[in-house]
C-alpha cells in the first residue's frame, strides 16, 4: 500500500572548531650523542570536528534514532523525556489539538512518556531519519498495514509489551511510560542519526525582527515561545500556562520553527468520526525561525520522503540553527480540519 503524501523535515550538521593543542618536547640529548634536530611541532591549524545532525553540538558516535509520540494536552501534562529530546515535532490531530513527536538519539532519557497513538503525518516524517524506532501505542485498525509498511522498527506496545509501564498517580490512557533502553533492544537495526537537512552556525547578519514572544495557533491548541536571554532559549507555554518538564522546569530551546504546511482531511478519523489531519511535510513552503531573540522568515523544502528539509532564507542562504535542541511546529496558516 502506498502512504499519502507528505512534507518532512531534514536537518544538516555544521562544524564546530577546536583548537588543537601543539606539543613540544624538553629532552635533551642522550650523553654522548649528537643532538637531534628539533622535531617541528604540530601544526596549530584548527581541527575540523562535525556538529551532531540533529543538534549541531560536538558528538563522540552517532548512535540509533528513537522516535516517540507523546501526549500533548493537559491531562498528559507534565511529559518526561523531553528535555533530552533532540528534535520534537508539533503535529496537528483530531480536533484541532496537537500532538508530539520527540525524535532522541544524541542523549536517550531512562523513561519517557505518557506513549500515545500513531497517526499517518508521523509515517510520513519518518523515513527522512531512515528507519528509526517507532514508540506508540496503539493505532486505527484501518492504518495498521501503513505502519507494517513504514520505514521504521515497530516497537509500539503491542509488539513490545514489556518495554512499557503504568504510571502510578496517573490515570489510562495518559499513564503509559516506555523504558527507552528495552524499546532500542528491539530494534538493533535502528538507523543511527544522518543528515536531515538541518544547518547549524551564526544566525544571518540581516532579516532578523527582534522578539520578545511568538504564538502559533491551531484550532483547538495554542503555542507561545518567549525568549529568554538567561536561558538562551524560547521558554514554551501552552494554552496559556508553562509548559513544564516532569524532570523540572520549563521547557524550551535554542530554535524553534513554525513551518508552514499544507494540512488536509485524510482517509482516517476518530472513535467520534472527526477526520485524522494529513500534514504534509514533502514539498515547498514558508517558515519562520526563532533564534537568538529574533524571528527570521524563511523558506523550507524537502523534495523526497527519505530526504530530509532544507531551511533557507529569503535571500537564498542557508538558514543556520542555534546548536542545540529543535522543536518544529508543523502549522497550518488557516484552520482546516475542524
Amino acid at each position: 500500500m502506498r502512504l499519502p503524501r507528505t512534507i518532512t523535515i531534514w536537518l544538516a550538521g555544521a562544524a564546530v572548531l577546536l583548537p588543537v593543542a601543539a606539543c613540544s618536547s624538553d629532552d635533551p640529548a642522550a650523553p654522548g650523542k649528537a643532538p637531534q634536530a628539533a622535531t617541528a611541532a604540530p601544526s596549530e591549524e584548527p581541527e575540523e570536528v562535525k556538529g551532531h545532525p540533529f543538534t549541531g553540538q560536538p558528538y563522540s558516535a552517532l548512535k540509533p534514532v528513537l522516535a516517540v509520540k507523546i501526549e500533548n494536552t493537559a491531562a498528559g501534562k507534565p511529559q518526561l523525556g523531553l528535555k533530552s529530546a533532540d528534535i520534537v515535532y508539533v503535529e496537528q490531530v483530531e480536533a484541532g489539538l496537537t500532538r508530539l513527536m520527540a525524535i532522541f538519539s544524541s542523549k536517550v532519557p531512562a523513561k519517557v512518556g505518557p506513549v500515545r497513538s500513531a497517526r499517518i503525518s508521523d509515517l510520513h516524517l519518518a523515513p527522512q531519519f531512515g528507519k528509526p524506532a517507532f514508540s506508540y501505542s496503539g493505532a486505527q485498525t484501518k492504518m495498521l498495514p501503513f505502519i507494517a509498511e513504514a520505514s521504521l522498527f515497530d516497537v509500539g506496545d503491542t509488539r513490545n509489551p514489556g518495554a512499557y509501564f503504568r504510571q502510578p498517580g496517573r490515570f489510562a490512557p495518559y499513564n503509559l511510560f516506555a523504558n527507552t533502553k528495552q524499546l532500542l533492544a528491539k530494534a538493533p537495526k535502528a538507523s543511527k542519526a544522518k543528515d536531515v537537512g538541518f544547518t547549524f552556525g551564526d544566525a544571518p547578519a540581516e532579516g532578523g525582527v527582534e522578539k520578545k514572544s511568538y504564538t502559533v495557533k491551531w484550532p483547538a491548541a495554542r503555542f507561545t515561545f518567549a525568549w529568554s536571554a538567561e536561558k538562551e532559549q524560547w521558554l514554551i507555554w501552552q494554552d496559556g500556562k508553562k509548559d513544564m518538564a516532569a524532570e523540572g522546569g520549563q521547557l524550551g530551546a535554542p530554535t524553534i520553527v513554525i513551518q508552514y504546511t499544507k494540512t488536509e482531511r485524510s482517509e482516517f478519523h476518530d472513535k467520534n468520526q472527526s477526520y485524522t489531519p494529513l500534514v504534509h511535510t514533502t514539498g515547498k513552503g514558508s517558515a519562520i525561525v526563532l533564534r537568538d531573540g529574533k524571528a527570521f522568515k524563511a523558506k523550507w523544502e524537502r523534495e523526497s520522503e527519505d530526504g530530509g528539509t532544507t531551511f533557507t532564507t529569503e535571500s537564498g542562504e542557508p538558514m543556520n540553527f542555534a546548536p542545540g535542541q529543535v522543536w518544529v511546529a508543523l502549522a497550518s496558516r488557516k484552520p482546516v480540519i475542524p
